[in-house]
């Protein structure tokens, strides 16, 4: 079995850590590629005074530099066409478009959303992982503590307690919302923010 600590030390001090059923272990044994292509993006991010001072509007741009970095890696956007048939007859069972996928591996980014999206992530993760679609899920979020930042900013009202943050996450993911999927949640903490104004 592969402990959390097979990720690298800079990705420990630098994200909160945790995962569901194993997920580092599937990762890294069974999705090398994969694994390095998080491994390699979680290394480089930073989290710019710009990125939280200019906001977002439809997508932040932390999210926006998270997906490019996955994107150019040969990660995409990815929607499933599903459904289920009973006595013959087909009827859809849609799934929620995944923001990156690559080779079984779900990724979504979860950066300033209403904390219900966790809920939705987890449980296309278990759908996903019952229809044999994706073989682990992964999420990127932001730790509580980056509250100290956003009110030191004056852009603590824009990341309030309903959003989503890690301390939202974890008793939904340990409360099994996955069902059987591997999952792994890393969230983004104060070391890396760099200030670029």
């Amino acid at each position: 079995m592969v402990p959390l600590e097979a990720l690298p030390q800079g990705i420990r001090e630098n994200y909160e850590v945790h995962e569901w059923r194993h997920a580092c272990a599937v990762l890294r044994e069974d999705f090398p590629s994969e694994w390095q292509d998080l491994v390699q993006v979680l290394a480089t991010f930073r989290l710019r005074h710009s990125d939280i001072a200019r906001g977002g509007g439809n997508k932040s741009p932390v999210s926006v530099w998270l997906e490019s970095a996955f994107n150019e890696r040969a990660w995409a956007e990815r929607d499933f066409a599903t459904q289920i048939v009973v006595d013959g007859v087909p009827i859809d069972s849609p799934t929620h478009k995944v923001d990156c996928y690559k080779n079984g591996v779900a990724l979504e980014i979860e950066w300033n959303n209403k904390d219900p999206f966790f809920d939705r992530d987890l449980n296309n993760f278990r759908l996903l992982f019952e229809l044999r679609a994706a073989s682990v899920g992964i999420i990127i979020t932001r730790c509580d503590e980056l509250q100290e930042i956003f009110d030191e900013l004056g852009r603590g009202k824009s990341y309030g307690p309903s959003t989503t943050h890690m301390s939202k996450l974890l008793p939904k993911l340990e409360g099994g919302g996955g069902g059987g999927c591997p999952v792994l949640v890393l969230g983004i903490r104060k070391s890396l923010y760099r200030q670029d104004l």
